[in-house]
This record gives C-alpha cells, sequence and structure tokens, in this order.
C-alpha cells in the first residue's frame, strides 16, 4: 500500500512556516550576540574591575581585535588592563581639556584607547567569546559609564558597537554601558548595591534567554498549528471528492 501524494499546496505552506521558524530563531540570536561590560565592584568615586565579553557572531571570521573607547568625560587617573595569552594590548593616551585630581596629584592625560589584538592565526573563531578585562578608577560621579567598542574581524570587516541606548530602546548595535553603583563610606551598603548591581545584570540576561526561547516555542507551536490546518482542510477536501 503506497502513500498518499502530499500536494503542493501542503508543501509550499510547510516551507514557509519553516523559513519563519529559521527567520525568528536567527533573530533572537543576533539580538542577544553583542558586545557588553559588567563590574561587580565599580561604584562612583571608587575603583574597580571591568570585564568586556565579547562573542564572535561571524560564521567564517574571527575576532582578531577589540578597541575599547573611554571618552573624556569618563577619564580614570588610573586604568591597567590584564594579560591575556594570544593576545597583545596597547594603550593609546589623550591629553585632558581639564586635569582631574587623584590622591593630591593633577593628571593631565589619561588612557582614552584601549586595543587587545589576537597574535597570528588566533583570535576568537565562529561560536566562541572571549572576556577582556580592565582595572581601575576612580570612576566619575555618574549612574552609568559607555565606552564605544570596535570589533575587528579577519576578514577585514567591522563591527562599531557605539549606538546609545534612547528611552529604554536598545539600538543594532548598542555601545557596551556600565551602570555604577552610588559611592559612599558605608562599606557594607556599597556592597548590596554591588550585589543588587550584579542580580539585576543576571536577570537581564536570564530575560533574554527567555525572550529567545519563547521566541522559537511561539514559531514551533505556530508549524504544528498550519500543518494541523492545512492536513484537515486536505482531508475535507479529499472526503467531499469521494462523497
Amino acid at each position: 500500500m503506497s502513500l498518499p501524494r502530499v500536494p503542493r499546496r501542503l508543501a509550499v505552506v510547510v516551507l514557509a512556516v519553516l523559513a519563519a521558524l529559521a527567520a525568528s530563531v536567527a533573530t533572537a540570536a543576533v539580538a542577544s550576540a553583542h558586545v557588553s561590560v559588567s563590574s561587580a565592584d565599580a561604584a562612583a568615586g571608587g575603583f574597580g574591575k571591568l570585564t568586556f565579553r565579547v562573542p564572535n557572531e561571524s560564521d567564517t571570521a574571527s575576532t582578531v581585535a577589540l578597541r575599547i573607547q573611554i571618552p573624556q568625560e569618563a577619564a580614570l587617573a588610573s586604568l591597567r588592563a590584564q594579560p591575556l595569552p594570544g593576545w597583545t594590548v596597547t594603550l593609546t593616551e589623550t591629553d585632558l581639556e581639564e586635569p582631574i585630581e587623584s590622591h593630591g596629584q593633577e593628571i593631565s592625560s589619561y588612557v582614552s584607547v584601549v586595543e587587545f589584538r589576537a597574535e597570528a592565526g588566533g583570535g576568537i573563531g565562529p561560536g566562541q567569546f572571549q572576556e577582556f578585562a580592565l582595572s581601575g578608577g576612580p570612576f566619575p560621579d555618574a549612574d552609568e559609564v559607555m565606552f564605544p567598542t570596535v570589533q575587528t574581524y579577519s576578514d577585514g570587516s567591522e563591527t562599531a558597537w557605539i549606538e546609545p541606548t534612547v528611552d529604554g530602546q536598545e539600538p543594532e548595535h548598542p555601545a557596551p554601558t556600565l551602570t555604577l553603583a552610588a559611592g559612599g563610606d558605608d562599606a557594607s551598603a556599597t556592597h548590596e548595591e554591588d550585589s543588587a548591581v550584579a542580580t539585576a545584570t543576571s536577570e537581564e540576561a536570564s530575560d533574554g534567554t527567555s525572550q529567545g526561547t519563547a521566541a522559537l516555542v511561539v514559531a514551533v507551536l505556530a508549524l504544528v498549528v498550519g500543518l494541523a490546518g492545512v492536513v484537515l482542510g486536505w482531508r475535507a477536501g479529499r472526503r467531499t471528492v469521494s462523497s
């Protein structure tokens, strides 16, 4: 006994729904894959460690360089880069328009650009990510600091993560933005605030993952419903013809 031939309409609908499913999954993946910055101890007026997480978005090229800009309004009197095997780091200094004071000393220049560059044959391969760490301070008296960053690939292309988030709407290429804990002399209060920032960051990452999963589930349900509707219609049509 041979199986009935699948009508062309059913095949077309199946392909269309599968294409929509693939597009939904791809969009969710791209939306969550961008350069970000976080810190467990950075507070306004204090010192801390910054961690830049860099996912590789290309399917064919490796990330071979990362250029991080520190704007003048966020100038740090002290800034150091953590060594990373397989990468070289270059610090570029720029004169300040207005000198800043730190520990009784006047600082007239600051590190304005930090560039990590992979050694020959190295880098962040497709499907991988890497973390780059900086340490310094004091951080400005602000709620958050934006670090425009450029990601360079082995094929010569670049992605500029430099767009600010406006009214809570994330742009296509958002600049890594660090939320600073409030400064103060109360160490206990600062610790609690740092914990709150870490928790919020974790929840934000979880929300992003949940949204991507939800999009996938909705797409799968749409596929099932679409197939069921077409199959039922096809069977009804066969019964009508038979009768």
